[in-house]
């Protein structure tokens, strides 16, 4: 018998490295607003903190650097990437289109589960306290990947994943509008749609919802330029 017929035992598990577990830290502090656009990341203190030594650091970093999440500059170190006015304008593009295709496919392929989870998700972005930006920004992330999860697509899922990451950065970098008066009446008229299975109600709701908050941005951003 050869190497590759032999079965694999059932208890097998492979171990969790702690360059994975380091790089998930990182990537929930920056998502979450903990690690804010623009802070420098010092390699030795995090490694103190984290109590691991600073390969793990590195690698972690390098690959969050490949995310787009840090950026390393020379004779400067690494800090968590800031988003240009440009890039906002062009990530938004992408997110009106991709929201709205996530909501029309939610409309569509939701299951009674994925209806579930999309009222709690926004019942959470309902009850959060409005001048915690971190948590509103959290909540409100959390809401949309809960709909790109009820579209039962892995290509959108995979596509879905990436976007947020670049949302995340450009919602901590201006620290705004997910309380806005307009926010709870747009995710309503989104869940409702998607909960109607209207697929053309819900993606022109999702549309018009990342057209509005775009707009704040680039505002937002224009300013700060």
């Amino acid at each position: 018998m050869t190497l590759s017929e032999h079965p694999v035992p059932a208890a097998f598990a492979r171990p969790v490295l702690v360059r994975d577990g380091v790089y998930e830290h990182l990537r929930r502090a920056v998502l979450d607003g903990e690690m804010v656009p623009g802070e420098r990341i010092g390699e030795v203190e995090l490694g103190e903190r984290l109590g691991v030594s600073r390969t793990p650091i590195r690698e972690a970093i390098m690959r969050l650097t490949q995310d787009g999440l840090l950026v390393a500059e020379a004779n400067k170190g690494v800090r968590v990437r800031t988003v240009t006015a440009q890039e906002a304008r062009d990530t938004y593009i992408v997110r009106e289109e991709l929201d709205g295709l996530a909501a029309a496919l939610a409309a569509a392929a939701h299951t009674a589960d994925d209806a579930r989870t999309l009222r709690d998700a926004l019942a959470a972005v309902n009850a959060s306290q409005s001048q915690d930006y971190r948590q509103q920004t959290r909540l409100d992330l959390a809401f949309h990947r809960a709909m790109a999860g009820a579209a039962r697509n892995a290509a959108l899922g995979d596509l879905a994943r990436d976007l947020e990451q670049r949302v995340a950065l450009i919602k901590h970098q201006t620290r705004t509008y997910n309380a806005h008066p307009d926010t709870a009446a747009q995710h309503a008229a989104i869940l409702k749609a998607v909960l109607d299975r209207d697929a053309a109600a819900a993606r022109e709701a999702a549309r018009l919802h990342v057209r509005t908050f775009g707009a704040l941005v680039m505002q937002d951003l224009g300013a700060a330029g």
